[in-house]
């Protein structure tokens, strides 16, 4: 029987090993979906094994062993022609040992097993749920339950989207590499799109009883890392690892002792965690040596330092941050970045200037359902002394709002405009 300690131990190892232990043997195999059920057989082997021999000095490779044996034995159950069984059970049985040359196909400059997963997980071909749900399973190693807990959707409905995930790449034959040098562009998008909304998902619950969900904040930001180890001449792969790192150092200040929301101006800055500004900084500062500066998620890793170099919300340089998300509206353009740029004009130049300006984004459609925009305008209104309109926007802002935290907080705001 597992005990406590141990089962912890052994979550903590296949959450830091299943990437590559499915990584590794979806190269052999050329197949996600079987790779994770083989890594998924070897964690049932090690449950049962380690409780009675011990933890090996090396579980990541006695893991991708048990796998690869469980392969072969696979391979030969399905009585593969002997050529392709001599070819495929040789070259599981030797992968470990080559050189990494040896096996790099001559086609891909990268050749990284994780960075194949990654995009292979992230692939367009997939809707957008279903690749962050993959990218979970198969990078963050979550289980289904923990995946739909996150989400508050049903398990059944996580796992559908998994099993659908892995019947279309089988389907549409996506292979398991690197996209070429005119391609990588347009695939990294898709990788850098789902991390950050993975991140955000725990940054700021979207639903729920919960404003954070810290973990999803972690897996993320290990995503981000692995990432910028993997492709460090890419700008903005720094620029959205600086950015979650900068995002991230808040998290303590921004729920008081009961898990309710601190706002950005009363929160205790000295709560702020020096260590992950420090790494955003530094992620800052190779993105801008890297290359193109004008990146969606380099521009904003910077607005989030202007924040972190700030002793305080009114020491903060607001006119660059109303710059920056200037410059932001033009290579991203959205609504949701106009309405930041309002509140640090607003900062900068007044209430009444950025009142003019979320004014103008009423009538948008894209923000009809958008429970900041009367949130944001609320704000303005109260510090014009308007408090009648000022809490009829915090109390429509609160009936769009569809965390639970985030609508108490409104309907306290509503309360305090007197």
């Amino acid at each position: 029987m597992l005990t406590a300690n141990l089962n912890q131990r052994i979550s903590a190892i296949w959450r830091i090993e299943s990437p590559k232990l499915i990584a590794g043997l979806a190269r052999m195999l050329r197949d996600v979906g079987q790779a994770e059920e083989l890594a998924q057989d070897a964690l049932v082997t090690a449950l049962e094994t380690w409780p009675r021999d011990g933890v090996p000095d090396n579980p990541g490779a006695w893991l991708m062993t048990t796998a690869k044996r469980r392969a072969i034995d696979q391979l030969r159950r399905y009585k593969l022609i002997e050529r392709k069984h001599e070819q495929i059970g040789y070259e599981i049985e030797m992968a470990q040992d080559e050189p990494a040359d040896a096996r790099r196909d001559p086609d891909d400059d990268i050749g990284d097993d994780l960075l194949r997963l990654i995009f292979t997980a992230c692939h367009p071909v997939l809707p957008l749920d279903a690749r962050v749900a993959l990218t979970l399973r198969l990078l963050g190693g979550l289980t289904t339950v923990e995946i739909a807990r996150a989400y508050l959707v049903p398990e059944a409905t996580i796992a559908q989207r998994i099993v659908r995930a892995k019947r279309t790449l089988a389907k549409a034959q996506v292979p398991f590499e690197i996209p070429r040098a005119e391609e990588r562009v347009a695939r990294l998008a898709s990788v850098l799109e789902v991390i950050y909304l993975i991140f955000n998902e725990g940054y700021t619950a979207t639903a729920g009883e919960d404003w954070l969900r810290p973990a999803l904040c972690e897996d993320a930001l290990r995503l981000g890392r692995v990432l910028v180890g993997l492709m460090p001449n890419e700008p903005e792969v720094h620029g959205l690892t600086a950015l979650m790192e900068l995002q991230a150092s808040r998290a303590r200040a921004r729920v008081d002792a009961h898990g309710n929301p601190v706002l950005l101006g009363d929160q205790n800055r000295a709560h702020w965690d020096r260590l992950l500004i420090r790494r955003g900084l530094v992620g800052i500062e190779r993105a801008l040596k890297s290359g193109n500066t004008s990146g969606p998620y380099l521009l904003q890793a910077m607005i989030a330092a202007c924040h972190a170099r700030a002793p305080s919300t009114e020491q903060t340089d607001w006119l660059l941050i109303a710059q920056l998300y200037a410059r932001l509206a033009e290579v991203a353009p959205s609504p949701v970045v106009d309405l930041n740029r309002a509140v640090a004009v607003a900062m900068a130049d007044g209430p009444a200037r950025g009142l003019e300006l979320v004014d103008a984004l009423v009538h948008e459609s894209a923000l009809e359902k958008y429970h900041l925009l009367p949130s944001v305008r609320g704000d303005l209104l109260r510090k014009l002394g308007r408090a009648e309109e000022a809490r009829a926007e915090f109390e429509r802002a609160a009936t769009l709002a569809q965390n639970a935290r985030e609508r108490a907080l409104l309907l306290k705001r509503a309360a305090e405009c007197v």
